[in-house]
This record gives structure tokens, C-alpha cells and sequence, in this order.
């Protein structure tokens, strides 16, 4: 990462998750959390007066089983879902009859071609291909299709071998924005670190604001300012973030 970020005196930090906290795997079920990430966490939370936050393409209740027993600030679905400081969880309202029925319609299609699987996100779901890479035009193919079905008010996410239909006012650089607009974010600088082209939009919020984007992986087109190598190197360089240094000597 460039030596020319700027100190970390009052930094408000987001966190991607896959291919940034933890490595990728096959499957979404596929990852662990250590309990070394875990207390990690907890003393970045502290370190930055609750200023932290993870901001993901998993749901909040997956993210709270992975995570757990912490249950962190957090937004989920790519900022369709999101949990504010004070505990509350704010979600789009969406045709649930409409979501089931491309929801049933994606996981035949998924059974019937091995390799395929479907993630119910409740009001968003993403098909991945990891396991199939051969199907990519296929999933491309089906998943535009059903977003005719779902109308304007979606749209589709592509990702690390997977496509997502989610609803599409909300993003992970709305998310930020809201965050910054409220206690403990509010007032800071914002840095983000994440891997993906899903997270694009959300360097470019923390750019507008003057703060730090971080791009993780190998080098590629980006609108992050600064780049880590791996997961590895994140966990590293997150660890060397002080706590915030009161401005006068305690009596």
C-alpha cells in the first residue's frame, strides 16, 4: 500500500469480508472465521471508537453467524440491508410473490446442472458458478431473464464467479454514505478495503470524501487509491492501526 495515506486519527473504517477478511472459497458456506479474526475485530471496534463496520454481499444474518458472538455494525446484500449503531436494521420492501417465484424458477435451473449453486438472501438471490465455470453463459443467459421478469426496481451484480439480482436503489457505496451521515462514522474519514468489481462504486463514495479506498488482490483497473497484496497482507496492515490518542493528558 502507498506510503502516502494519511494517519489514522480519525478514521472510519469498512470492511469487505470474502477475498478481503477472509480467503474465497467454492462456496459461501465454504469459509471460516477464526477466533484470532474475531478479537481482531473487537480491538480495531475498540481501538476506533466503534467507528468499524462490515459492509458485504452476505446477508446480515449470515454475517452474524459467522461472526458471532460479535454482532457488528454492518451492511448486507450489497447496502440493501443495513444495521445502524444503535441496533436498528433497515430493509428494502419488495414483492415477496414475485421474488419466490424467480427464486423457485432459479433453483430448478441450478438443480439441474451440477455445479450451480443458488443463494436465497430472502429479497436478493445470486447464483454462483465456481464449481461450474463452464456455465458462466448460461447463468448470464437465465439471470437476465428473470430480471426482465423482476422489472426496473432490480438490478444485476456480477462478482467473483457469481451473478446476483438484488434490488438495485442500494449499494455498497450507499451504505457508506448513510453510515457517514451518523454516530460513531459521522465527522470521520472513511476507508474502505475490499476485492471485487462489487465493490467499485463504494471506493469511488470514499474518494468524493476525501478518504482512503483500498483495492485487494492483484493489480487491476480500479478507482482505489491504494492496493494490498492479499487477504494476509490486509489482516497485517489492519493490525497496525493505533487507537485514537485523546487530544489532552487524562487528569
Amino acid at each position: 500500500m502507498s506510503e502516502s495515506a494519511p494517519s489514522t486519527q480519525g478514521w472510519a473504517l469498512f470492511l469487505d469480508v470474502d477475498g478481503t477478511l477472509l480467503e474465497l472459497a467454492e462456496t459461501p458456506q465454504g469459509v471460516h472465521v477464526s477466533t484470532s479474526l474475531k478479537r481482531l475485530l473487537e480491538e480495531l471496534r475498540w481501538r476506533l471508537e466503534g467507528a468499524l463496520a462490515l459492509v458485504s454481499g452476505r446477508s446480515l444474518a449470515n454475517l452474524d453467524s459467522l461472526f458471532s458472538p460479535l454482532k457488528l455494525i454492518a451492511s448486507g446484500v450489497h447496502g440493501c440491508e443495513r444495521r445502524t449503531a444503535d441496533g436498528q436494521v433497515l430493509r428494502p420492501e419488495v414483492d415477496a410473490a414475485t421474488i419466490a417465484r424467480v427464486r423457485a424458477q432459479l433453483a430448478d435451473f441450478a438443480r439441474g446442472h451440477e455445479g450451480l449453486l443458488l443463494e436465497d438472501k430472502h429479497y436478493a438471490v445470486a447464483m454462483h458458478f465456481r464449481r461450474a465455470p463452464e456455465m458462466k453463459d448460461e447463468v448470464y443467459r437465465i439471470m437476465n431473464d428473470v430480471l426482465v421478469q423482476l422489472g426496473p426496481t432490480f438490478a444485476l451484480q456480477a462478482g467473483k464467479s457469481v451473478l446476483e439480482l438484488r434490488p438495485g436503489a442500494w449499494t455498497k457505496g450507499s451504505s457508506i454514505s448513510s453510515f457517514m451521515q451518523e454516530a460513531p462514522f459521522i465527522g470521520r474519514t472513511p476507508v474502505f478495503i475490499g476485492d471485487d468489481v462489487t465493490d467499485e462504486d463504494a471506493f469511488e463514495v470514499v474518494n468524493e470524501m476525501n478518504g482512503v479506498s483500498i483495492r485487494v488482490g492483484q493489480p487491476a483497473a480500479t478507482r482505489a487509491k491504494h492496493r494490498l497484496g492479499g487477504v494476509s497482507e490486509v489482516l497485517r496492515w489492519l493490525q497496525t492501526i493505533p487507537p485514537v490518542v485523546p487530544p489532552h493528558p487524562t487528569a
